[in-house]
């Protein structure tokens, strides 16, 4: 996949992982440009799982290289940027990216495809966000069985249906760290210009889950509202998985101090 990395924009590293310091507004400006393109262009919606699951796997660690974008989907991610003074300039968040992507795509005439999520969910938050946004053409949606991806037949029946509907825009919900290998893999041989895994939006928008409230999520709290509705699949990523990110994060903020350093 040949996604260069944006000239110019300032970026932290947090636990090896490269996060760009761009805006909601400066991110929709370069996907419309990604979408009318003919280069592959993945962009990643970063949170504290996706650094934490990338820290000791160079494997995840190469594909969130290849990407054209990286950006904070999680408020933690701009606390530990300030903590390593190379601060971002706000969240972008999955389902917002993917409501403001498709608002654009509407006026713009690009065509979206929606993959994956629960049976049912994709279709339903495609006709919602096209009684949203008149005009908007999906071109398909598609909720492929569990573990299609390792089955040649299957696998090779979704890339043919990309290829044949033609999406400028591909939003993907297969989570974390499958979407993004998917994308990355599979992306260039359906030929669509922009792809973007927003994990569980489809179902936001399907009307399935309801969002945390607003102060919740400005306030770096919507992990608490999803675990309330979700413990039993939430429990153990953020009660165990991710604790080790504020032990990763301090470790490198102490390695980043210069020697007598405040």
């Amino acid at each position: 996949m040949n996604n260069a990395k944006p000239e110019n924009v300032r970026a932290a590293i947090i636990l090896e992982t490269r996060i760009d310091a761009l805006g909601m507004d400066e991110v929709l400006d370069r996907a419309a440009a990604m979408s009318a393109g003919s280069i592959p262009c993945h962009i990643i919606t970063a949170n504290v799982d996706h650094v934490v699951g990338n820290h000791r796997r160079p494997a995840l660690r190469a594909i969130f290289a290849r990407a054209a974008l990286t950006v904070p989907d999680g408020v933690p991610l701009l606390w530990a940027a300030r903590l390593l003074k190379a601060p971002l300039a706000g969240r972008v968040n999955g389902t917002d990216l993917m409501e403001r992507l498709s608002d654009l795509a509407a006026r713009r005439g690009f065509a979206i495809f929606l993959l994956g999520g629960p049976e049912g969910s994709a279709a339903t938050a495609a006709r919602r966000l096209q009684e949203r946004f008149p005009g908007l053409d999906v071109c398909g949606t598609c909720a492929p069985t569990l573990g299609f991806e390792a089955r040649p037949l299957e696998s090779e029946a979704v890339r043919a249906l990309l290829r044949e509907r033609r999406p400028q825009i591909l939003f993907v919900s297969l989570g974390y760290p499958k979407g993004l290998r998917w994308i990355d893999e599979n992306q260039a041989a359906c030929g669509i210009p922009l792809a973007i895994e927003v994990g569980a939006s489809f179902r936001y928008l399907a009307g399935e889950m309801r969002r945390a409230p607003r102060w919740m999520q400005r306030h770096g709290l919507e992990w608490l509202w999803r675990l309330g509705h979700e413990p039993r699949r939430l429990g153990k990523r953020y009660l165990l998985r991710d604790l080790p990110f504020f032990y990763y994060l301090l470790r490198q903020g102490w390695t980043r101090r210069p020697p007598g350093g405040e």
